[in-house]
């Protein structure tokens, strides 16, 4: 699949971004390439992502530049997202980052920020990119039944830092058109682990 180009001029993708903020710089990179693949991108912003300001940015920046990449302000409200699911507006929905706490959330059928409420009732694919400090200690059992359940499909992940970090995986987020391309085909792209 690598090397081809894909068109994804008639997809609609919703983005969900959560608070691994030290992911956000390359999921920029991410977002700018769907857009230039053709995709119509709405981004769904957590709130984490909308009031804190860390050691890697200004929230209202890094909102601002998403927004101009994607030419949509994106949802910030549990309102704004409900009609997501029932009215059908999505071909695929994209958590990237996931954090740890959105995965838990996600698995306990938990909607209290607006990328989980944008996810309910779709009943289309959702892509989750992982990036979690505790994915092989608690979360762990999370990211199992998560892949056990229908419409939920993984970029490739692994271990980031195995000697420092030896619980934290995180996505590899170069795959992450083809993981959408494959996932609305219904297919989990292999290898998983990378």
């Amino acid at each position: 699949m690598r090397g081809r180009e894909m068109d994804f001029s008639k997809y609609t993708i919703g983005f969900g971004i959560t608070g691994s903020f030290c992911t956000h710089e390359k999921i920029k990179k991410e977002i700018q390439r769907l857009v230039d693949l053709g995709a119509t991108v709405i981004p769904v912003f957590s709130y984490q992502t909308q009031s804190l300001d860390t050691r890697f940015g200004k929230a209202a920046d890094f909102m601002q530049e998403v927004a101009e990449m994607t030419g949509n302000k994106g949802l910030r409200t549990i309102t704004e997202a409900e009609p997501i699911g029932p009215k059908g507006l999505l071909d695929v929905m994209v958590i990237a980052p996931c954090t740890g706490n959105s995965m838990a959330k996600l698995e306990a059928g938990i909607t209290d920020t607006p990328v989980l409420m944008a996810h309910l009732r779709n009943n289309r694919p959702l892509v989750i990119s992982i990036s979690t400090n505790d994915a092989l200690g608690i979360n762990f059992k999370n990211i199992g039944k998560l892949m056990y359940m229908k419409n939920i499909y993984f970029v490739p992940f692994g271990q980031d830092d195995y000697a420092k970090k030896p619980s934290s995986m995180v996505a590899k987020t170069k795959w992450l058109p083809e993981t959408i391309e494959e996932a609305l085909r219904g297919r989990q792209i292999q290898p998983v682990l990378r």
